[in-house]
């Protein structure tokens, strides 16, 4: 962020421009979190202020690791991304997800013990990300001429207009399915879908073995805990960093697609949803990204073993406290 604030005078959100960052791929300045995009914002002067104090810390903690991430790794090693003092020690010890969680019984987990192998597409957008009625219609629609099965977390639907956040400590409210769907929606997918209401154990589900694949907002937990259950994933970014996790996860991981947003309000068309969930579930390129991604599940392995770069960097960071 410093070096980016000493290059311009001007806000992101004027510019039409990539945003380079060593380590990563380029980015459109549109897709830049808005609260960096705004040179007068105090969060980003927070962002720069803290770049510049990077070098005085006694240690970075990264929840990655070096086979998931290794151009931004050795771009940091390397002192590409704090230019102006010595490197603190860097720890990379992700993937930091839960994956000793044990099951318990639900009824989405019953429905999928039921369902074929790595067939079923799971939906979910996090604990704050909401949709509108009309966006909710159309991503019905599109699941049911797609023809896929799959498991549906449906949060209740907010106001038209472009999809937002909930606000951190509000309560959902449970959604009327029969009042968001087409009519007949539920009735004619009853046999290949499973919708739950607002909250569903994510962890259980991804490391299930009939999920197939991801529809995720793109936040960097789920990121992380599809890759740890080697799911393949189909972004949706919704707000904050996600549209720049959205490009990573495909253009650097590979080990996803994304949907195209429209460009006024973000929309998904159901013509949209369907061609790229079949383009993940039934098609060479995504059958190519599943085998990225279980690659990337090996690797995690490795990665947290005795002796792998995770092992190392969590023995070294305990090492730093004494």
């Amino acid at each position: 962020m410093p070096t980016l604030d000493k290059n311009t005078t001007e806000s992101l959100k004027d510019l039409d421009i990539l945003v380079e960052v060593p380590g990563a791929p380029k980015v459109p300045s549109k897709d830049i979190p808005p609260v960096l995009c705004d040179r007068s914002h105090r969060v980003y002067q927070y962002f720069v202020d803290t770049g510049k104090q990077m070098f005085k810390s006694a240690g970075v903690v990264v929840n990655t690791f070096e086979s998931l991430e290794p151009k931004a790794c050795k771009a940091i090693q390397e002192r590409k991304c704090i230019p102006n003092g010595p490197l603190p020690p860097i720890f990379c010890v992700g993937p930091l997800a839960i994956t000793g969680e044990s099951r318990k019984e639900n009824e989405c987990l019953t429905w999928l013990d039921s369902q074929p192998s790595r067939s079923v597409l799971y939906l979910c957008f996090g604990s704050m990300g909401v949709f509108s009625s009309s966006q909710l219609k159309e991503m019905a629609i599109g699941l049911e001429k797609s023809g896929v099965r799959f498991l549906w977390a449906v949060r209740a639907p907010k106001e038209d207009g472009p999809t937002q956040a909930r606000k951190t400590g509000s309560i959902a409210t449970e959604p009327c399915l029969e009042a968001i769907f087409p009519e007949g929606f539920l009735d004619r997918t009853k046999d290949r879908g499973f919708i739950v209401k607002s909250w569903a154990p994510q962890l259980a589900i991804l490391n299930h073995g009939s999920v197939g694949g991801f529809v995720t907002h793109c936040g960097w937990k789920s990121i992380l805990e599809a890759v740890c259950a080697g799911v393949p994933m189909l972004g949706w970014p919704l707000y904050a960093e996600q549209k720049m996790n959205s490009i990573f996860l495909v253009e650097e991981m590979k080990v996803g697609l994304a949907v195209k947003l429209a460009d006024e309000d973000d929309f998904v068309s159901a013509a949209e949803l369907e061609e790229r969930v079949t383009e993940l579930m039934n098609s060479k390129k995504g059958e190519a990204v599943r085998e990225r991604v279980k690659a990337l599940r090996e690797a995690a392995v490795v990665a947290k073993s005795e002796g792998g770069s995770t092992y190392v960097a969590m023995e070294r960071l305990v090492e730093s406290f004494k």
